[in-house]
C-alpha cells in the first residue's frame, strides 16, 4: 500500500517570540515494513539533521530572529508493505524500554490492573490487557491533554490514543516487559478519523510487536511509523522551547491518502 502524508503544524504567538528552537520528529526511516519513496519538510529556515538517543531521525530548527508564528509541513509518499515485524531491532537494547518514564508510572490501580493480567503466555494475556484498557477508557477526544500521564489518564476513565498508549507500557513496566511508545501516521478510509496516532511495542521471543490499543490491532498494515521512545514526550513529532511570545496557539492537520485510485 503506498500512502501519500501531509502534516501541517502552525503556532500563532500573541506577542513576538524572541528566538526558538523546535525539535521535529517528522521524518519516517526506512525499513523493512516501510519504504520511504520521497519526504520533505517545508520549514521557515534550514534545519540541522541528526539522531536522537533513541535513533529516531530528529531535525533542529532554531529562529534567531523575532517571530509571531512557525509554519512546518511535512509530506511525501510511503509504501507499507505486508510486513507486520520491524528489523530496527538491534540499534538498542530493548531492556531500556523496561524504565518508567515521567508519562508511564504506575499507582494502585495500575498495578492491579496489570497484575490481574499475568499468569499466560504474555503476547496473550497483552491483548486481554489491551481490550480491557479500552473498556475502561472509552475513546475520548478532548478528555486529555499531552501532559497527562498514564496515572491520570485511567482515572478519568477516558481517553485518546497516546492516553491508551501509556497506561499498556506503565502495565507492561510493572511485569517487567519491554515496551516503548510509537508516534506515527494511520492510513483510514474514514475521513472523519485523525490521522495522526500513537500505539505501542513490545519486545517477546526476540522481535518487536505492535498493540494498538485504540484500534484493537496487532497488524501495523495501514501504520507508518515516525519515532520511538519511552513516552510521547520522547517520540512526539514537534517538541520546541522559546523565549518570549505570550500565549501560544496551536494548530496542526495531518491528513494520510492511499495514493493510486479513488484516493488521490
Amino acid at each position: 500500500m503506498k500512502l501519500s502524508i501531509r502534516h501541517r503544524t502552525e503556532y500563532r504567538y500573541s506577542e513576538r517570540v524572541r528566538h526558538s528552537t523546535q525539535y521535529l520528529r517528522l521524518t519516517p526511516r526506512p525499513s523493512r515494513r516501510q519504504r520511504i519513496l520521497d519526504w520533505h519538510l517545508d520549514l521557515p529556515e534550514r534545519a540541522e539533521r541528526a539522531s536522537d538517543g533513541f535513533d529516531n531521525i530528529l531535525h533542529v530548527l532554531t529562529l534567531d530572529q523575532p517571530h509571531q508564528g512557525i509554519e512546518l509541513t511535512a509530506r511525501g509518499q510511503v509504501e507499507i508493505t505486508d510486513e507486520d515485524s520491524e528489523d530496527d531491532d538491534d540499534r538498542l537494547s530493548p531492556l531500556v524500554f523496561a524504565r518508567v518514564s515521567p508519562l508511564t508510572g504506575a499507582d494502585p490501580a495500575l498495578i492491579d490492573l496489570a497484575e490481574s493480567h499475568r499468569g499466560t503466555p504474555v503476547l496473550e494475556r497483552l491483548e486481554r490487557l489491551s481490550e480491557r484498557i479500552l473498556a475502561d477508557m472509552p475513546f475520548t477526544p478532548g478528555a486529555t491533554d499531552v501532559a497527562s500521564d498514564a496515572i491520570s489518564a485511567y482515572q478519568g476513565g477516558r481517553g485518546v490514543c497516546q492516553d491508551h498508549t501509556h497506561v499498556f507500557l506503565a502495565c507492561c513496566r510493572v511485569q517487567g516487559i519491554p515496551a516503548r511508545y510509537v508516534s506515527g501516521y494511520l492510513y483510514s478510509d474514514d475521513s472523519e478519523h485523525v490521522a495522526s496516532h500513537a500505539w505501542a511495542e513490545v519486545w517477546q521471543d526476540g522481535g518487536w510487536h505492535t498493540f494498538d490499543v485504540t484500534n484493537q490491532t496487532r497488524r501495523p498494515r495501514h501504520h507508518l511509523k515516525l519515532a520511538v521512545g519511552l513516552d510521547y514526550l520522547d517520540a512526539c513529532p514537534v517538541r520546541g522551547v522559546r523565549y518570549g511570545g505570550g500565549v501560544e496557539s496551536l494548530k496542526a492537520v495531518a491528513r494520510v491518502r492511499q495514493s493510486g485510485g479513488d484516493h488521490q
